[in-house]
């Protein structure tokens, strides 16, 4: 049967794919913790653990009628952001892809009440929240099958859990799998307007857009700190009023993988928690407890 053997909330902002001069240009000489960050988390875990496949949960793949799971044999090209051409340019990507699972967890949408397909076509766009992800985490491991899944704009939190029921169980249908999640996204994500914004460029979360943005975030990440994930499940209607990326979809697709309010495992931090241009962001990884992922497991 297969698993989930690891899992984490992080951050894909354009920053951590300048330049480092340019990093620390815009953080007063300062690196960010972002970068230093997502280099300990491919030593400690993605250079070291046992696995197969990186799913991620791609914030910035929108979708609308259904959720669709990236299902090539292999992706690769030049990446050039639509976004932020000046940061992101011709950025190479190669990687295999996992078709299999992406038709397992396709296979499950009926049993949740949902709409899932897998889609093979060559031409589907990539987003950056999965590319400049692999660039750190994938570059340089050639065994390891990388696959994307969208948010779903229309899908409200329900819809997202349901996503991720889904994908746990075509994960577990498919013998011996080894997966990682990533749930590739910010926490709240208002930005500064146009004519403001290169005043608050810098890392420190001070230049949080509002400082209720800011005291949610820090909430959450205590809560992600101790294991509370039903904490943060429960208050999704209050944390909506600081509008988290993609509605936080992201992060509630792997919450339903790993088991929602049962989810009891605690994060360990890889970066501090920083600003980028009003946005919350931190890297947070979640190890598979020996019991399981849930209370009910261990038990």
């Amino acid at each position: 049967m297969g698993e989930i053997v690891g899992a984490g909330l992080l951050a894909h902002v354009p920053t951590i794919v300048l330049p480092e001069a340019g990093r620390r240009e815009l953080n007063g000489g300062r690196e960010v913790s972002l970068v230093p960050g997502l280099r300990r988390l491919r030593r400690d875990v993605f250079e070291t653990l046992d696995y197969d496949t990186v799913v991620v949960l791609d914030s910035h793949w929108a979708t609308t009628v259904e959720f669709v799971v990236a299902a090539q044999d292999r992706r690769a090209g030049l990446y050039t952001s639509d976004e932020l051409p000046r940061g992101m340019c011709r950025m190479p990507y190669d990687f295999p892809g996992d078709p299999e699972l992406a038709g397992s967890i396709a296979a499950f949408a009926n049993k949740h009440g949902t709409w899932i397909t897998p889609v093979d076509d060559p031409c589907l766009p990539i987003h950056y929240a999965t590319v400049n992800l692999w660039t750190y985490l994938g570059q340089g491991l050639p065994d390891k099958r990388w696959l994307s899944v969208g948010v779903c704009q229309t899908g409200d939190d329900e819809d997202h859990l349901r996503l991720g029921r889904a994908l746990a169980d075509g994960i577990a249908a498919l013998p011996d799998r080894k997966v990682l999640l990533i749930a590739s996204g910010a926490l709240s994500h208002t930005f500064w307007p146009l004519r403001e914004l290169r005043d608050h460029e810098a890392s420190d979360p001070a230049h949080l857009r509002t400082p209720g943005a800011r005291a949610a975030d820090e909430q959450r990440i205590a809560w992600f700190l101790r294991g509370d994930h039903a904490r943060v499940l429960r208050t999704m209607s209050e944390f909506a009023a600081h509008r988290p990326e993609a509605g936080f979809g992201h992060y509630l697709m792997l919450a339903g993988a790993l088991g929602e309010d049962r989810l009891t495992a605690p994060a360990r931090p890889y970066s501090a928690y920083e600003n980028s241009i009003g946005t919350g962001q931190i890297h947070l990884w979640f190890d598979r407890p020996a019991g399981g992922w849930t209370e009910t497991e261990a038990t």
